[in-house]
């Protein structure tokens, strides 16, 4: 048998656990210091849910659940041939469409609009690779029931408050309306149907520049004339709201953004910049308007994203529900502060207490004691090789020990 885990998860050390608790638990307050509250949705969903749930490429990285007894003899005797087919359940790739189910189930009994917290574990059908784990955390706010960009400002200064109050400090916030995105492009030639797909090609634009994004297009056998008027807007390199802003035949999708940006700006105190960016779509199908990133200037890349999703209630209640959240990217995030080797400013220091086979009793009290003294004390009878098990213990982030019954106080290996 493999003793190592799955390609794409890992096993977490205790250091480790202790430093994922320490970012989650900080998040946790700042979100719940700002009103929003805590709810925790199964990690399986129907597959039709999954299935309907404008995931964009994630649904073809959906983990899918087989049926089970009858229901499976059922289908493998009917000759199925697609995976649909056997599969009835599926493990949630994201938060936002169990949260968007939740709040179909449960609305009558929250109140309107709803402020969600979810900090929870999600899978994916990666190729695993570095940043790419096939389970992974995330730590989402969303709003539910409120149309207003008042929405959007709350959870940009949420979210980059919880990125201060976890050690994140120099970065910038981008943003962009999927409505605007798309009308500056119908307004080049593209076609309503071509839409999508020219969104997709121009979301690379970061990792295969303009001329990349030009080649794409031609390969897809765009209009020419829309491709020509693309490319020349991408060599003039002006993507000011202004420049597009004259472009639109509806100007809300740019008052809304310039409100955003002026808000935010006028909340944040100078501590980070917010920038109109038309070249942010984003992956998900089911953002209908504002969308937004968190990019990291020390670390290059996103460490947070999110938008406006307001179509996707509608297809468990029937009726369009306002909804727009945010997301951290956590994992990222862990792996930049445990390769800086951060330390947990407000741990209790961790003691080991040795004692010999047989003095228990002494042990615990002792133990007892300098718990109420402020420390962590954890039990140990005393091995052969004392030297060599405390050196291990301080590999494990212990600070100290002391033997039970022959030292009072404990004795901390930076002093040694």
């Amino acid at each position: 048998m493999k003793i190592t885990p799955v390609k794409g998860t890992n096993d977490y050390l205790p250091r480790e656990a202790q430093l994922r608790d320490y970012l989650q638990q900080k998040i946790l307050n700042v979100y719940t210091e700002n009103g929003f509250e805590h709810i925790i949705t199964p990690i399986v969903e129907d597959i039709e849910n999954l299935d309907k749930s404008d995931g964009g490429d994630n649904l073809n990285l959906i983990f899918k659940i087989m049926k089970r007894g009858e229901k499976l003899d059922k289908a493998l005797a009917a000759g199925v041939k697609r995976d649909n087919d056997l599969a009835d359940m599926g493990l949630r790739y994201d938060l936002t469409l169990p949260l968007t189910r939740y709040y179909a189930n449960n609305h009558d009994h929250l109140p309107n609009p709803v402020k969600c917290i979810q900090m929870d574990r999600v899978y994916r059908a990666e190729r695993p690779q570095k940043g790419r784990l096939r389970e992974f955390v995330q730590c989402d706010i969303d709003i539910f029931g409120s149309a207003s960009p008042d929405s959007e400002v709350e959870l940009i200064l949420t979210t980059t408050e919880a990125l201060f109050a976890i050690g994140m400090k120099n970065f910038r916030v981008r943003i962009n309306d999927r409505r605007l995105l798309r009308s500056f492009l119908a307004g080049l030639g593209f076609t309503e149907d071509q839409l999508d797909s020219v969104c997709i090609s121009f979301d690379k634009m970061d990792k295969i520049g303009a001329e990349g994004v030009i080649a794409e297009l031609r390969d897809k056998q765009f209009d020419e004339g829309a491709i020509s008027r693309f490319s020349d807007y991408l060599s003039a390199g002006d993507f000011s709201l202004e420049k597009i802003e004259g472009m639109l035949a509806d100007p809300e999708p740019a008052e809304s953004v310039r409100y955003i940006i002026g808000k935010v700006n006028e909340l944040s105190d100078g501590k980070f910049g917010i920038d109109f960016d038309l070249s942010l779509v984003r992956g998900q199908g089911y953002y209908t308007g504002t969308v937004f990133e968190i990019e990291s200037i020390d670390f290059k890349g996103a460490i947070a994203g999110g938008g406006r999703y307001d179509n996707l209630a509608g297809k468990f209640l029937g009726t369009q529900v306002p909804a727009v959240g945010f997301s951290i990217g956590f994992e990222r995030i862990f792996s930049i502060l445990k390769e800086k080797g951060i330390r947990i400013p407000e741990a209790k220091k961790k003691i080991v207490v040795l004692y010999p086979e047989g003095e228990l009793t002494a042990a615990v009290r002792k133990a007892q004691e300098i718990r109420k003294a402020g420390y962590i004390a954890s039990l140990y009878v005393q091995p052969k090789k004392t030297g060599k098990f405390l050196n291990k213990m301080q590999e494990h982030g212990y600070d100290g020990f002391l033997v039970a019954g022959r030292d009072e106080e404990p004795k901390f290996f930076d002093e040694a």
